[in-house]
């Protein structure tokens, strides 16, 4: 693995936290409209494992009604893996600017 392939993987983690995270943002938003005799399903996304990092391959509505402490705590993962995968793409902008920092001398 080179510093580009750390840097596609970090960057492909953060899109799928992304997406993640606007999904539960539609979920939390579902179960506050969401009526006793009428639930909105919770939507979730299909996350595959691909060469080049994980990618949201589609979405699905599980037929449960969403529960908005359960979302924010998603919300709350979510965020906390997508600052990880920030500090991972961190980290591999760093060693790219240090490799080309090397090739100058």
């Amino acid at each position: 693995m080179n510093e580009f392939d750390l840097l596609g993987r970090a960057a492909a983690g953060m899109d799928v936290q992304r997406t993640i995270l606007d999904m539960a943002a539609r979920n939390v938003a579902a179960a506050q409209v969401s009526l006793p005799g009428h639930a909105f399903g919770r939507i979730v996304a299909e996350i595959e494992e691909a060469d080049d990092g994980p990618r949201v391959v589609g979405e699905r509505t599980v037929h449960a009604a969403p529960d908005p402490l359960t979302e924010m705590i998603g919300v709350l993962d979510a965020q906390r893996s997508f600052e990880m995968d920030a500090s991972i793409f961190d980290v591999g902008k760093r060693l790219v600017e240090r490799t080309i920092d090397v090739g100058r001398l």
